[in-house]
């Protein structure tokens, strides 16, 4: 299960995002094993990063209003752009957000299966990925206690990626 998971979204997000990278395939798995966690900090703060987002954001790829990310589809990342033109409330997301931030437990043990099998896909060349290169920067993110990345520059400059971390069970809410 977890395995065709993981392959599923990674195929879906490397279709999506050709320019993605080693760095930025961490990310995904990071935010798909433990949510929001670390980007939650306090209300205030994150109402002033979703502000901040929303006012400076400006236009970017196609996207769909959310994408499921872990193989459980327990969380999702919710898109801003079609988030905003759909007209939908910014303060709900922030709920939700910061919700999923409160109350979602992941695993760094899950963390761990993520990147064992991304490393497996990469070497079987399912996924176009250096699996020795991405083992290697897993490991040394593991090594550190898998610290929280930013995209990398050529992503960020490919894409603008603009969105929040949430719990599939709080879209309703949003």
């Amino acid at each position: 299960m977890v395995a065709a998971g993981v392959e599923r979204i990674l195929i879906e997000h490397a279709g999506r995002y050709p320019g993605m990278q080693v760095q930025d395939v961490y990310k995904l798995l990071l935010q798909a094993a433990l949510g929001s966690e670390h980007a939650a900090g306090d209300e205030a703060w994150a109402r002033r990063w979703l502000e901040r987002e929303l006012a400076d954001m400006g236009l970017g790829p196609d996207e769909p209003l959310f994408d499921l990310i872990s193989p459980d589809g327990e969380i999702v990342r919710v898109h801003l752009r079609p988030y905003t033109r759909a007209g939908k409330d910014p303060e709900k997301l922030l709920g939700a957000f910061l919700n999923t931030a409160g109350a979602f437990s992941g695993s760094r043990g899950q963390l761990r299966d993520f990147g064992s099998e991304t490393a497996r896909l990469c070497l079987k060349g399912q996924i176009p990925f250096d699996g020795q290169r991405f083992a290697a920067f897993f490991k040394s993110m593991d090594d550190e206690d898998f610290p929280v990345v930013h995209h990398t520059i050529p992503f960020m400059r490919l894409y603008r990626p603009a969105y929040r971390v949430v719990a599939r069970r709080l879209l309703a809410e949003v």
